[in-house]
Formats: C-alpha cells, sequence, structure tokens
C-alpha cells in the first residue's frame, strides 16, 4: 500500500475510482460504510483450471462495447450477504484501487450489480485507515 500521506483524506460518497492493473480508469463508485467488502459489477464469470477467473468489467452502464475482459487469480470464494439479505458466494480478487491519490491492494468481490445505479462499490475494508467518509458530499478528490 502506497499513499501520498499518512493522514486519512477525506471522500464523499459518490468517487471516481481506478484499477490500474485492470486499465480501468474512472469509474463512477458508491462508498459504502455500511458494506464489509468491496464489489464490482462482473460478468462471463468462469474459474478457470490454473486457478484463475477471468470476467468481463462494463465500464459504461448501456454501453455493452465497453468492456475490459481480466484474468487473475482468485483469493478465495466468499458467502456475502447483500444489501437484500441474500447470501450468495462471490469470487474475491486482489487488485490495485487508485482513489484521490491512494493506491493500495484491495481484496473485491465478484457480483452482478446490473440493478444498481453504481457497478462499483467500496466497502469498509477498504476504506479503514485511508478515508474519511463525508456523507453530505460527492467528487470530494
Amino acid at each position: 500500500m502506497s499513499t501520498k500521506s499518512s493522514t486519512p483524506i477525506t471522500i464523499g460518497w459518490l468517487e471516481k475510482v481506478s484499477f490500474p492493473d485492470w486499465g480501468i480508469n474512472k469509474l463512477i463508485a458508491k462508498i459504502d460504510t455500511g458494506a464489509k467488502t468491496s464489489s464490482i459489477h462482473a460478468e462471463n464469470i468462469t474459474e478457470r483450471e490454473d486457478g484463475q477467473v477471468e470476467f468481463d468489467i462494463i465500464t459504461r452502464i448501456g454501453h455493452a462495447d465497453k468492456v475490459v475482459h481480466v484474468v487473475c487469480p482468485f483469493t478465495r470464494k466468499s458467502k456475502i450477504r447483500s444489501s437484500s439479505g441474500r447470501a450468495q458466494n462471490r469470487y474475491i480478487v486482489k487488485t490495485r484501487m487508485h482513489l484521490g491519490g491512494v493506491e493500495k491492494e484491495i481484496e473485491i468481490s465478484l457480483s452482478s450489480r446490473k440493478k444498481m445505479l453504481r457497478r462499483v462499490l467500496i466497502g469498509r475494508t477498504t476504506l479503514a485507515k485511508s478515508f474519511i467518509v463525508d456523507v453530505s458530499q460527492k467528487h470530494l478528490v
């Protein structure tokens, strides 16, 4: 993990995040202190025999042609309870995230967020020690 400073930075409830390992820049993410785990909308998720998982990330809602295909190792499969209370088995992967001058390796679950307004959700585990959330603001960084 690397940051510009050891002091947490203040972010809003919506911010742009990048995932440089995947070549994805400036996706609008919902910052959710009520969620423990971060998640990203992924489609066509397939576990490979070599211990990796491959999936597609559609980077713009309503633009099926804006797809990034990712192949990476998965850390584990985990049962995660969604906001509706339903438990789902999801793949958890690690990647670097860049948000407001902070770059850190995070764990993020692969899930269907088709019905959600934001394709990325950043949860408490990712936020800890690096960010303070001002829920009355958005796009602070």
